[in-house]
């Protein structure tokens, strides 16, 4: 049986940069609702502060399933208490195989062990199926925490501590 494996991973191990640039350019295709060129696809990960992404003010993850580079995620740190979710992305051969709700769990978890306990994200009113995971794994909408051009819509998620229970309790 095919499964998933997930683990955080350099953002700039060749399998995290392809599917860094797979996210951008499905994310710019829709946006400008036309194929993304390779130029604007290497404009757009230009500076875009990917380097944030490792401990302590962040973190990135790859998944595989089959051993394939099929998924990725990340999270940023904004303050002592609240991490940023940032570029979930799913291959398009690879969604509707679980692999979604695994990542984010795993983000989630991330995002715990550097200290925070809610985690936020905006995202695009484009983005329907995006959205609709969010709101699935326990996501709800919030206030705007912050602008851009891309910030249509917010959400957060508070994230209960993983309580360790004695046996028999």
């Amino acid at each position: 049986m095919t499964s998933w494996r997930l683990a955080p991973e350099s953002f700039d191990t060749p399998d995290a940069t392809a599917l860094r640039r797979d996210y951008y350019d499905e994310v710019a295709s829709r946006y400008w609702k036309r194929p993304a060129t390779s130029r604007e696809i290497d404009e757009g990960l230009t500076n875009d502060g990917v380097e944030l992404l490792t401990p302590p003010t962040g973190q990135f993850v790859v998944g595989r399933y089959g051993g394939e580079a099929a998924a990725c995620g990340g999270l940023l740190m904004l303050d002592a208490e609240r991490a940023e979710l940032t570029r979930v992305y799913l291959r398009p051969a690879f969604r509707g195989k679980g692999g979604a709700g695994l990542l984010l769990d795993l983000l989630e978890s991330e995002a715990r062990l550097l200290g925070a306990s809610q985690m936020v994200l905006n995202t695009r009113l484009d983005l329907i199926e995006a959205r609709s995971l969010y709101v699935r794994h326990g996501y709800a909408e919030i206030p705007a925490y912050c602008t851009g051009p891309y910030v249509q819509i917010c959400y957060a998620k508070d994230l209960k501590p993983v309580s360790v229970s004695a046996p028999g309790h």
